[in-house]
């Protein structure tokens, strides 16, 4: 792990692999080792830089600064600029696309490609807001994320027969949210609410003019197809690829057949 500071806060990524620069952004409550399998693979022909989000992994709590996405996306471009990175595609899975998405607009004549994965750049939905704000400020509140809580978060990430198809997946990710406590929870709640209160992108969509390729899990539950059947209708010359027997972590659920789908694209784009 490598780390870049932005006012006082320290930052940690992965940096791994030669050739073009492909930056990874992994989902809300999970961190770098989420891309494992992709990276094993991309990482031969790519590389790949995976910033670990603020409050999440190894990072530090954002700094002061940082109040939104967009501001987030900053973040990343200065990381960017401080590795003189000149160009580079990214591949972003739920928050990850998100943030991917306003980092493609604030830059545009550096990124040469985007991969939106089981996310949405709209508004969240006004039910799920509410619902999601909830639980973020009863985490806050206790300072951990109660048992019955992990109980109804971990089966939204994945497919509906997961406990069945890939226990130790489904067993790990409920032992990380009984670890989040203190300090620590409150922050992660904190971008927890940059997550769900982020402003409409769709407002800025026709400047994402680039190679975009929209990617979902058949049984995401948080981010559901129709979501990135809408994104790909409003990105002009988008590709959109369902990856069946998956949810929301689709790269973890099927990792060889989303590695496949991401490298094809970007071998297309760096042809």
């Amino acid at each position: 792990m490598n780390t870049f500071t932005i006012d006082t806060q320290t930052m940690h990524y992965v940096d791994i692999g030669e050739g073009p620069v492909l930056v990874l952004g992994h989902s809300y409550l999970w961190d770098n080792k989420m891309w494992a399998p992709q990276l094993e693979v991309l990482s031969q022909h790519y590389r790949c830089i995976v910033p670990d989000l603020w409050s999440h992994g190894r990072s530090d709590a954002a700094p002061q600064k940082t109040q939104n996405l967009q501001d987030y996306a900053r973040d990343v471009l200065c990381l960017l600029d401080h590795l003189q990175i000149d160009s580079f595609s990214i591949i972003g899975l739920s928050v990850g696309g998100m943030w991917g998405a306003e980092l493609a607009l604030i830059a545009p004549e550096r990124t040469k490609s985007l991969v939106l994965m089981d996310t949405f750049i709209g508004f969240e939905p006004e039910v799920m807001h509410a619902k999601y704000f909830a639980m973020l400020d009863a985490i806050a509140q206790v300072q951990h994320v109660p048992e019955p809580m992990i109980d109804v978060i971990t089966p939204m990430f994945f497919a509906r027969n997961a406990e069945q198809a890939n226990p130790a997946l489904v067993a790990k990710f409920r032992e990380h949210l009984s670890s989040i406590k203190g300090q620590q929870a409150v922050d992660v709640t904190n971008i927890g609410r940059m997550v769900f209160g982020r402003r409409d992108t769709f407002d800025d969509v026709e400047q994402l003019t680039l190679p975009t390729l929209v990617v979902v899990g058949v049984q995401d539950m948080p981010r559901p197809p129709l979501e990135s059947q809408l994104m790909h209708d409003a990105i002009d010359g988008s590709q959109f690829f369902i990856v069946q027997d998956a949810g929301h972590i689709c790269n973890l659920e099927q990792p060889a057949v989303v590695t496949e789908k991401l490298l094809s694209f970007m071998n297309d784009v760096h042809a």
